[in-house]
């Protein structure tokens, strides 16, 4: 079953695990040093993001190691595209109006 990438990413924990993966692929233990939770917690987190494909899991020795999945992400960024436009729109506009009152604020 695939989970919902932005149930995933709702949980704080779960977005700072992500950050820290995006930056090098890490085991579960090396992981659950930065957390002040077991390192089961940590592993249940981990499961949520396999499971919605945010990260990939490759075996290597013995240890697992878990990797940023970039174009799970898109997903995302796909579904917050036309908001991040309509927000740019917005902060324009405004842009427009200060300028327009500080230039009659020097007219007069």
């Amino acid at each position: 079953m695939r989970r919902d990438v932005f149930q995933a990413i709702a949980d704080p924990t779960r977005r700072a695990i992500l950050s820290l993966i995006a930056l090098q692929a890490m085991t579960p233990n090396a992981l659950s040093e930065h957390f002040n939770s077991s390192r089961q917690a940590v592993s249940k987190h981990i499961k949520v993001l396999t499971e919605c494909q945010l990260v990939n899991q490759v075996q290597s020795g013995r240890e697992i190691y878990y990797h940023f999945n970039p174009e799970t992400m898109k997903e995302v960024a796909d579904w917050l595209e036309p908001f991040r436009q309509l927000w740019e729109d917005r902060f324009n506009q405004l842009d427009s109006v200060l300028d327009q009152l500080k230039s009659n604020q020097h007219e007069q």
